[in-house]
Order: C-alpha cells, then sequence, then structure tokens
C-alpha cells in the first residue's frame, strides 16, 4: 500500500504544536487512489455477510458510505450529541482531553445487523470503541473495525482486543 501512502500528507504542529497530522485530503482527491484504497478496505469482507456498515463522524462518513456502496449495504451514521433528529442512543467515553459522545438513531441498526465499523485513522481506539458500544447497544453484531491508517504507536489496538481488526496501511 506503498501507493497510498504516497497520497497522505503529514501537516507539522496540526492541530497542536508537537502533533503530526495525517491528512486524507490528496487520497480522496484522486479517484484512482480513492478506488484502491476502498478495495483495499473492504476486500476481507466481502464474504463475511456484513448486513451495513457504520462510519464515525465526519471522515469516516466518507470511507464508511463508500465502503456500504461497495458491499451492497447500507450505511449508519454515527454523529456528534446534537446532530440526529429522530430519537437516539447514545454513548459517553473518555478522550485524552476530556469527554465526548456518540449517537446513532435508535433504528439504525436491527437486531442481529452484522456491522463492519469504519473509519479513517485508528490511534488511541477511543472513538472506535465508544463506536462498537453503541452498535452493540443497538443490538448489532461488530464484524469487524476497518481503518485506511493506523497510528501503531498510539496502541489504539489495545483498546480493541474484542474486535477483529484490519487496516490499510499502518505509521
Amino acid at each position: 500500500m506503498d501507493s497510498l501512502k504516497t497520497k497522505i500528507r503529514d501537516i507539522a504542529d496540526f492541530p497542536k504544536p508537537g502533533i503530526v497530522f495525517k491528512d486524507i485530503t490528496p487520497l480522496v482527491q484522486d479517484p484512482a487512489t480513492l478506488k484502491t484504497c476502498i478495495d483495499a478496505l473492504i476486500r476481507p469482507f466481502k464474504d463475511s455477510n456484513i448486513t451495513a456498515v457504520a462510519g464515525m463522524e465526519a471522515r469516516g462518513f466518507i470511507f464508511g458510505s463508500l465502503a456500504a456502496w461497495e458491499l451492497g449495504v447500507g450505511f449508519i451514521p454515527l454523529r456528534k450529541p446534537g446532530k440526529l433528529p429522530y430519537d437516539v442512543q447514545s454513548v459517553d467515553y473518555a478522550l485524552e482531553y476530556g469527554n465526548a459522545s456518540l449517537e446513532a438513531h435508535i433504528d439504525a441498526v436491527t437486531e442481529g445487523d452484522r456491522i463492519l465499523l469504519v473509519d479513517d485513522v485508528l490511534a488511541t481506539g477511543g472513538t472506535a470503541k465508544a463506536s462498537c458500544e453503541l452498535v452493540e447497544k443497538l443490538g448489532g453484531e461488530v464484524v469487524a473495525c476497518a481503518f485506511v491508517m493506523e497510528l501503531s504507536f498510539l496502541k489504539g489496538r489495545e483498546q480493541l482486543t474484542d474486535y477483529s481488526l484490519h487496516s490499510v496501511m499502518t505509521y
């Protein structure tokens, strides 16, 4: 996946000094590279009887909706609080710098749905773990978590030991 890595731009000191942000903008701007990325993201799950893909706000919407399209299933947006108009289920979780919440419509998942969770980056694993918990609260089964990039030095896998993980690229 070295060809994909050439489309990830490093932005130094964003969002704060000392952080090197992995910018996906060049990757999503190139249709051929984006297709290659999505194919690599979903390849392990084509025969897994996935019934829906869930993605977290916001970049998980990009990759998750494309993954859902390619798998021929629906997409479930996992949103920040106050963004969904219908009744919601929520989950609270801790971040390095505070607390956060995710929400989904209460009817977004049907009991027994087989969900592929998709996001752009696996970093510390907190958001991904909360997303899995939210899907399970709604009655779904998390078949696997798939990420475009994994920042292995942040040890996010340690938060997700109960789940099958797939990362297209690792840093």
